[in-house]
């Protein structure tokens, strides 16, 4: 890959004719058309992200001389540019001078560009960048992209994923995913973590459609020019879950949703009864897991590992163990009441502490609860075998 430095190009130059796009979230123009700031490979726009800490630090930087760094471009025909890497600058430059955003002056006022003293203005316009042109094959300029993008912020998974595989069906799946304007992701935030612009939400989906295998299939979709199977497939499953579970719950948000769909959307359920059986375990105090509380519902009711039910307190377990072995003692038989009835060698056999696990003698999953009145020692091995009968 070759590169050559620019040191004369101005930021009145790279932001001649800039356009930013509210809806899509990026800086589309600039160099008077020539400079594309957001190819697909890039992320979307984040800086305006954290109250627009970053992008005041970048026009600020500017006016005060400080550097901002250098910024690469990948130089497609003799007068085509990308930016390979700097886009969050550059945009950050481009919407100070569309008066998209204001700093603080001295004084702690906002002040927008539009109405900044001249030579301010002149000033930020004639800051001059670093800028370094590349040329180079595809896969030579997103090698280089990764590579520069392992400082700062880095890229996530899924942003290297779209650098990688851009192409018309990332372009695609980011207008529909990736759209922080999208009406749907308010719907979408009850069941996914994350945000539009880190590509949370289209990971999610590319994840549920692929079953995991995310790079394979965006490989092989790389130039399909549609996402119909993609918007399908993450919808369904989102329609599935809002039918069964007719109320939202903070703990839905980040499940395994797509694999509970695949496990669970043949069977049949009455969301009436399904709703009654979740509000009673949210009320329920032994649980530890309430994430655990769907699949919990869905799978039947009977895989109590999933709640993580509290486990019964340490003095009780040592209160029941004196009283069950003092008891035990006496009839010369096992501690364990399920050694004592048995017929092996281990009939009479006196456990210690150690060797013993707290059981509720109702199951908790049949309404027995943690407390001292529903708790017995058993040996490890008799504890184990008892499940939830």
């Amino acid at each position: 890959m070759n590169t050559t430095l620019k040191t004369n190009i101005t930021v009145k130059e790279i932001c001649d004719g800039f356009v930013y796009n509210e809806l899509e979230g990026k800086g589309l123009f600039g160099l008077s058309g020539k400079l594309t700031i957001q190819p697909e490979y890039q992320r979307n726009y984040i800086y305006a992200s954290d109250g627009g800490k970053r992008e005041m630090a970048v026009i600020e930087s500017v006016l005060k001389e400080y550097p901002i760094g250098l910024i690469y471009f990948n130089k497609v025909s003799s007068d085509k540019f990308e930016v390979l890497d700097g886009q969050q600058r550059i945009t950050s430059l481009g919407r100070f001078i569309t008066d998209k955003f204001a700093i603080k002056d001295e004084n702690g006022m906002e002040q927008y560009f539009g109405g900044m003293a001249k030579d301010k203005q002149k000033k930020l316009l004639e800051t001059k960048l670093l800028i370094y042109e590349c040329e180079g094959t595809e896969s030579q300029i997103k090698e280089w992209f990764k590579t520069i993008n392992i400082a700062g912020v880095p890229l996530n998974n899924q942003e290297l994923l779209n650098a990688v595989y851009s192409g018309p069906f990332v372009t695609k799946a980011k207008e529909e995913f990736s759209n922080s304007q999208n009406a749907n992701i308010q719907k979408w935030s009850a069941y996914v973590s994350g945000s539009a612009n880190r590509q949370e939400f289209l990971e999610c989906a590319l994840d549920w459609v692929s079953k995991g295998n995310i790079g394979d299939y965006m490989s092989k979709r790389r130039k399909d020019k549609n996402i119909d199977e993609l918007k399908k497939y993450f919808n369904t499953v989102i329609d599935w879950v809002s039918s069964v579970f007719a109320d939202v719950e903070s703990e839905m948000r980040g499940l395994e949703w797509g694999r509970l769909y695949e496990e669970y959307h043949q069977k049949t359920y009455n969301p009436v009864k399904v709703s009654a059986e979740a509000r009673k375990l949210y009320g329920d105090p032994y649980i530890k897991n309430r994430k655990g509380i769907f699949e919990y519902v869905l799978g039947g009711s009977t895989d109590t590992k999933l709640l993580e039910v509290r486990v019964f307190e340490e003095v009780i377990k040592r209160v029941v163990y004196t009283k069950q072995t003092a008891k035990a003692e006496k009839k010369s038989e096992s501690n364990c009441p399920l050694c004592a009835v048995g017929h092996d060698a281990n009939r009479e056999k006196i456990w210690s502490l150690g060797e013993m696990d707290a059981d509720h003698v109702a199951a908790w999953s049949k309404g027995g609860k943690t407390t001292i009145k529903n708790c017995e020692m058993l040996c490890k091995t008799h504890n184990r075998a008892k499940g939830n009968r």
